[in-house]
């Protein structure tokens, strides 16, 4: 009984978490970046980037699927199959699209820009920027849609549960 009223709201708010996360980067962060000088948006996006693997992030990121899949499973245990196909769903789709996206494409773009050493002219500079931040933007968007659709999902789950 309490796995599954406990986990389904834990599921809840770890992909409500990481999706506003991916979220912010979308409607504010990069738009910023864009707007700055370009050697500033390089050091600004290696500084973050380097200071997001912390135990705040940590648990919306890593345990978000896990979470959402112990969900599952615990509602399926509890012959709440309906509900619990819902939260495998999230958690099948935020593995593949929010984590996925994030630790094969994401992630190694800040890491191949953490080696940019910033240049000293301002066109040199926009080069690298644009070259990084236009496909950074779009693979966020990707991992920011898979992460709002598996809140969705997720609230499906909630309300199929008796």
């Amino acid at each position: 009984m309490i796995a599954t009223r406990i986990l389904p709201l834990a599921s809840l708010l770890l992909a409500a978490a990481i999706f506003g996360f991916f979220y912010a980067w979308v409607c504010s962060t990069m738009w910023g970046l864009d707007a700055a000088d370009p050697a500033v948006a390089i050091q600004a996006m290696q500084a973050m980037n380097a200071s997001v693997r912390n135990a705040v992030f940590f648990p919306a990121f890593f345990l978000t699927p896990v979470v959402l899949a112990v969900t599952a499973a615990a509602l399926i245990r509890d012959r709440q199959r309906g509900a619990g196909f819902w939260f495998a769903l999230a958690a099948g789709l935020y593995a593949a699209g929010g984590f996925g996206v994030t630790a094969l494409i994401n992630v190694p773009m800040n890491e191949a820009l953490a080696l940019v050493e910033v240049p000293g002219t301002r066109e040199a500079a926009a080069e690298i920027w644009r070259a990084y931040s236009d496909p950074w933007q779009f693979w966020n968007q990707v991992r920011t849609v898979a992460s709002g659709v598996a809140v969705l999902l997720t609230g499906i789950g909630l309300i199929k549960i008796v």
